[in-house]
């Protein structure tokens, strides 16, 4: 039976009730976690409180803003990990962006700059937070994060995101090789198209949705619930085995030639 009671899991990414990191965080919850949420800040307040009334059902302990492209944030976030929490066991890294002008067109017109944020955001802040989170990670544990089939393969409209996509899965196995002799597993998640705030921002999102229900041996996409099931056996015991892999949890479309 998967269980996580007295596992301390710190979830990132979670911007509304359609983010896969909400999917996710339900499932550590009711595997009994404790939880810890990080959200973007913004000068009005406006998403601290759409967050906090999403996950209070979930009763985190912690609450914390966390924008990764500010080194103190992520500074803080972790010395206030460590000073109620002593240790972490879990941490889930649910974060991507690019510039909706750098989702569209040619990939060679992309911009020095949308580059260098769509990397930043979406692999670098993978690296950024494990190197901050192990030393909390004393008795080994478990770092997840999501992927597409975009990094790997070329979708329409992803562009940057896939270059994006393709350094985080490496950061995946150069972070489980380093890691591992601290018994910290290190693991990816390739979901099928969801409907999420992300994924607004690729045209033609709908049609790729669409297409695998056609296409995917099952017939159909996934769910919210799907990714956190599998991301919640990633984080338990029951995956002890597991690091470096990126899981594939998208209705067997990537299986398929055409």
């Amino acid at each position: 039976m998967l269980d996580l009671t007295g596992k301390r899991a710190l979830v990132t990414g979670i911007a509304n009730n359609r983010s896969i990191a909400w999917g996710i965080a339900q499932q550590l919850h009711a595997a009994g976690a404790d939880l810890g949420i990080t959200y973007l800040p913004d000068d009005k307040g406006k998403m601290e409180k759409k967050v906090k009334d999403l996950v209070e059902p979930l009763n985190p302990s912690l609450f914390l803003p966390c924008n990764v492209q500010d080194d103190a944030q992520i500074t803080a976030t972790f010395d206030a990990i460590r000073d109620q929490w002593g240790k972490l066991d879990i941490l889930v890294h649910c974060l991507a962006f690019a510039n909706r002008e750098d989702l569209i067109g040619d990939f060679s017109a992309t911009s020095r700059a949308g580059f260098q944020l769509a990397l930043e955001i979406s692999a670098y802040s993978l690296v950024s937070l494990a190197n901050a989170a192990k030393p909390l990670m004393t008795e080994g544990g478990s770092i997840v994060t999501l992927t597409y089939l975009g990094g790997v393969r070329v979708v329409p409209n992803y562009n940057v995101m896939g270059i994006a996509k393709a350094a985080l899965e490496m950061n995946v196995r150069y972070l489980a090789s380093e890691l591992g002799p601290q018994q910290i597993r290190v693991n990816g998640i390739s979901a099928g198209p969801i409907r999420t705030l992300a994924s607004s921002a690729i045209g033609g999102i709908l049609d790729m949705i669409h297409h695998v229900e056609d296409v995917a041996p099952l017939r159909r996409t996934v769910t919210q619930e799907e990714v956190g099931k599998t991301a919640a056996f990633l984080c338990s015991d029951l995956s002890s085995g597991v690091t470096g892999q990126i899981l594939y949890v998208d209705s067997g479309y990537n299986i398929m030639g055409m």
